[in-house]
């Protein structure tokens, strides 16, 4: 059925409830499992009142998204790997989270992504977007969102 399996997190406490059903199919399937989180890169705004950012100061912040990343995903990998699963992690960098996703999936010929979505509606849907949605529509491979 499902060969290889992406599940993309952002931290938060719905998408651990993505992790968990993306694991649960990954040990009824035997698959493999990968755990992704994109971490964005700083914005750098030349806008009245904004304060730019010197390079070793977001070299640093960039530094401790990165850090924080490798640790969530490694313990949700560990986790995986306890449980029996063929489960590796990746933490990528890119200012488009949703085609960062979809590149990822397509180099590692995953069969099924998995995703939770925050069910953002009307103006904060705008203003946020949502990344969830964008793999959704743009996707040719089949993705599970969970709520």
């Amino acid at each position: 059925m499902y060969k290889k399996i992406l599940v993309a997190t952002d931290g938060s406490t719905l998408s651990k409830k993505a992790i968990v059903h993306a694991t649960q199919i990954a040990t009824l399937a035997g698959s493999e499992l990968i755990i992704l989180k994109v971490i964005p890169r700083v914005v750098q705004s030349y806008f009245d009142g904004a304060i730019p950012l010197n390079q070793n100061e977001v070299n640093k912040i960039e530094a401790s998204w990165a850090k924080d990343a490798h640790k969530l995903v490694d313990s949700e990998r560990n986790a995986a790997i306890k449980e029996g699963i063929d489960a590796s992690s990746m933490v990528v960098k890119s200012d488009i989270i949703s085609k960062a996703i979809m590149e990822v999936a397509a180099k590692k010929k995953i069969d099924l992504i998995v995703m939770a979505s925050h069910g953002r509606r009307g103006l904060k849907k705008l203003l946020l977007g949502s990344e969830t949605q964008n793999v959704l529509v743009q996707s040719v491979i089949p993705v599970l969102v969970l709520r």
